[in-house]
């Protein structure tokens, strides 16, 4: 009620949310009306994307494509009182009808370059129980778990894969091109960090949260290498890798330049469930790209790997092929576990219903897991590597989490703690404290100790 009431005070009101957090987008969307009928609500973001059937029942109107320029035209024909209900990129929900309009042609590089900077440290407020909205500061960046002493960023824009799994299925169904990688010039995103460093120098890493990093061109990322290295000079940290373009040139290039850490999707070592997912995979290609990370541990953090579980169309084989695929690959490694979650509407959660198949959907938290043996063995393996003996008699038993079996809870959670040190000691091996939150984070690395 808080929230709404200081919302219900606006003209306009714009929320950007995904799927997970959408019955509170609603529930601020209903009450903020509820207030003041005539405050005109939009709503973007992923969830009005994936599922704009769902979204659009809420709000006025919802942005379903990209909204640099969109939002422009709705806004200046909105304060000119004209026919923004025409707007390309929503659906608006009008006198009790949908208007449902075409798309924009997707942003080209040379107009991403015109973008002016994400807004950031400009004023913004925040919402503080007991205290209502009020100035952010530097403490309360500090404060973000998992932000504090990181920049999140995009760089690049488009995947060339299309995953069932992922939001980006709807994103390529809307316009194909999406899958060609799009963005702004080297200059654009030096100039953007730079920007944000002299707002907040106590930064000690950026994180790009790209889709497809490594697929921007070679001679693209050697320019980035070199401006990055003699303009900003902090560790970055790249999120967008996919199996098919890790490249040791690239590599060697980005890791010279100060990347400290990387992360690639894996999601499972059976060749069935790649399939099911729609991810382009052939023999040797996971195994070939972390063979190439692990070359460089004298000089990151050991790469994070993403791996999906407790999927429940995976057979014992497809277990037992993970299972062995994790004990294979070079160390050291560290996993990023995900309990299988469908986001609404898109082309996972549209087969699974087909099949008859009931799962959690994202709004349920996918890192909570079934403590099978399997997954307990999932976690073991990120710390160690027990002799073949040993690991092929614990392979016998390990099963899908849908089939009838000896649950380990506290052995789940012991496998979990020491997964969770482990990651712990990498990083203060390598003197990186941009993960420790808060002003422990910050005197960690400004005490020289990471430099």
């Amino acid at each position: 009620n808080v929230i709404a009431s200081h919302f219900a005070k606006s003209d306009l009101v714009c929320f950007s949310s995904m799927t997970a957090y959408s019955d509170l987008t609603k529930e601020i969307i209903q009450l903020t009306k509820k207030i003041n009928p005539k405050t005109y609500i939009i709503w973007g973001g992923i969830h009005p994307i994936v599922h704009p059937e769902d979204a659009i029942e809420y709000p006025d109107a919802i942005c379903v494509g990209e909204g640099e320029t969109a939002f422009e035209l709705f806004l200046s024909s909105f304060k000119e009182r004209g026919d923004y209900t025409s707007t390309k990129n929503f659906w608006f929900n009008h006198n009790g009808t949908v208007i449902r309009n075409d798309f924009l042609p997707l942003h080209t590089s040379e107009e991403m370059d015109q973008f002016p900077f994400l807004l950031y440290a400009d004023n913004e407020l925040i919402f503080k129980h007991g205290k209502g909205f009020i100035p952010q500061n530097t403490n309360d960046y500090l404060s973000s778990y998992g932000l504090g002493n990181t920049y999140m960023t995009i760089w690049s824009i488009g995947c060339p894969y299309k995953c069932s799994f992922c939001a980006n299925t709807k994103f390529i169904e809307n316009d194909k091109n999406y899958r060609k990688l799009r963005h702004p010039s080297v200059d654009y995103i030096i100039a953007e960090v730079k920007d944000v460093l002299k707002k907040h120098p106590h930064f000690s890493s950026v994180s790009f949260q790209d889709d497809s990093f490594m697929a921007i061109p070679k001679v693209t990322l050697k320019e980035f290498a070199e401006k990055w290295k003699a303009e900003i000079n902090i560790p970055f940290f790249v999120v967008g890798v996919i199996p098919s373009f890790v490249k040791k040139e690239k590599i060697e290039i980005l890791v010279w330049g100060g990347m400290k850490r990387v992360r690639m999707g894996i999601q499972s070592g059976s060749d069935q469930v790649l399939e099911f997912y729609d991810r382009p995979n052939k023999p040797g290609l996971i195994p070939h790209a972390t063979s190439i990370l692990a070359e460089y541990k004298e000089y990151m953090i050991p790469p994070d790997y993403d791996l999906i579980i407790d999927n429940p169309v995976e057979t014992r084989e497809d277990i037992a092929d993970t299972l062995n695929l994790l004990y294979s690959m070079k160390r050291p490694f560290n996993l990023n576990v995900f309990a299988l979650r469908a986001i609404p509407n898109t082309e996972l959660a549209n087969d699974l219903m087909q099949r008859g198949v009931d799962i959690k959907d994202i709004k349920t938290s996918y890192l909570i897991a079934a403590p099978t043996l399997a997954n307990c063995m999932v976690y073991l393996l990120t710390v160690f590597r027990p002799p073949k003996r040993i690991f092929n008699y614990l392979l016998q038993y390990a099963k899908p989490f849908t089939e009838e079996q000896t649950l380990f809870p506290m052995v789940f959670f012991f496998s979990r703690a020491l997964w969770m040190l482990k990651r712990a000691y990498y990083h203060v091996k390598y003197f990186d404290f941009s993960f420790f939150p808060g002003k422990v984070g910050w005197l960690l690395y400004h005490s020289g100790f990471s430099k």
